[in-house]
């Protein structure tokens, strides 16, 4: 009788509830990790949220930066690559006449053919024309091999085109590549920042200087990202800094970049209606007829350093370690820069961030 006894039923009170209380408690711990959100991140005062947003946008333009840099070599190396391609096309053609005329040759020696020279002399009703006409064949003969060692020539050159060529598309793919790393890695630092931005009431973000809505993830939100103010309110005129600037390219300079103020930021633009940092500069020099490189690391390289007591404006000016952030001296310790996503293009002190040096480039 005791095979056909029910099985005894555990209680819940048990194990078992332990159990499923522990692995409830995992689950919800593993959705909170795979949010991002959750309960991870306690509640931050604004102060807080302003370090953080400044630290994510400081992230972002090192990233932005890493992204024009590799953007410009991109476009270098299509440009070489279409250089190879072009001149591997011509050259193509040159070979495709090359190797009819040696067809033509060809073709003409094949019809004539046959017999052996001296069959052909003893043969002849004229040896003396004979001759003449073998004379001819052989200086004939001397053109043909001419035009195979050319033939051949050409191939080995556009080989070795082909061969240059795939290199500079295999250097293509990898900029391309690193593009769409820099690219992921900006737009998820903008969007953290946005995120954080997002916690706080309009008038939070006021008190802390941000804008709604600032950390944009693309150049569509970031071109609508616009501080209350236009950056122009309670400044001088810009005559003050053009009659101050060193020369007339420099003034040119200040005067572009003033006339910008305002302007949103986007990373990657150069202008005329957005700007990230170094693309502000880049601009603003254009304007002046002067070509700078598109990087802040390497327009820290394009002029002569200048120490911050030599200041002059027009003068370029970098901030943090990694030469992550640039803007144009105006004078009296003030710059224009495009800061980030959430503020337009403005005046502000140049020791509200890290000072890294300063560069004159004309």
């Amino acid at each position: 009788m005791a095979a056909h006894r029910k099985p005894r039923q555990r209680s819940l009170g048990g194990r078992s509830a332990r159990t499923a209380f522990t692995l409830a408690l995992a689950g919800a711990a593993t959705a909170t990790a795979f949010d991002g959100t959750g309960q991870a991140e306690p509640n931050l005062t604004p102060a807080q949220v302003k370090a953080k947003v400044a630290k994510l946008y400081q992230e972002a333009e090192q990233a932005t930066e890493k992204y024009n840099g590799a953007r410009e070599k991109a476009t270098a190396a299509e440009g070489r690559l279409r250089t190879l391609q072009d001149e591997a096309a011509r050259k193509e053609e040159k070979l495709d006449t090359a190797r009819e005329a040696l067809g033509s040759m060809a073709a003409a020696q094949y019809r004539e053919g046959g017999l052996d020279p001296a069959v052909q002399l003893a043969l002849s009703d004229d040896p003396d024309r004979y001759l003449d006409g073998a004379a001819f064949a052989e200086r004939a003969g001397d053109r043909q091999s001419a035009a195979v060692s050319r033939v051949r020539g050409q191939l080995r050159e556009i080989e070795r085109l082909r061969g240059a060529a795939r290199v500079e598309l295999t250097s293509l793919k990898a900029r391309q590549a690193e593009l769409r790393t820099y690219k992921r890695t900006v737009t998820g630092k903008l969007e953290a920042a946005r995120r954080l931005l997002s916690r706080l009431t309009a008038p939070e973000r006021s008190a802390i200087g941000e804008a709604a809505g600032g950390g944009g993830t693309d150049a569509r939100t970031s071109r609508a990202s616009r501080a209350s103010t236009d950056g122009r309110d309670g400044l001088p005129a810009p005559g003050s800094a053009t009659a101050e600037a060193p020369n007339s390219r420099a003034a040119q300079a200040v005067a572009y970049a003033y006339s910008k103020l305002g302007s949103p930021y986007v990373w990657g633009a150069t202008g005329p209606d957005a700007f990230d940092c170094s693309g502000l500069i880049l601009a603003s020099y254009r304007s002046a007829g002067v070509s700078l490189p598109r990087t802040t690391y390497a327009q820290i390289g394009a002029g002569q350093r200048v120490s911050r007591s030599e200041l002059l404006p027009g003068d370029l000016v970098f901030f943090y370690s990694g030469i992550s952030h640039v803007g144009l001296y105006i004078g009296d310790g003030r710059m224009i820069h495009a800061p980030n996503p959430s503020a337009p293009v403005r005046v502000a002190p140049i020791d509200e961030m890290p000072f890294a040096g300063a560069t004159r480039v004309v």
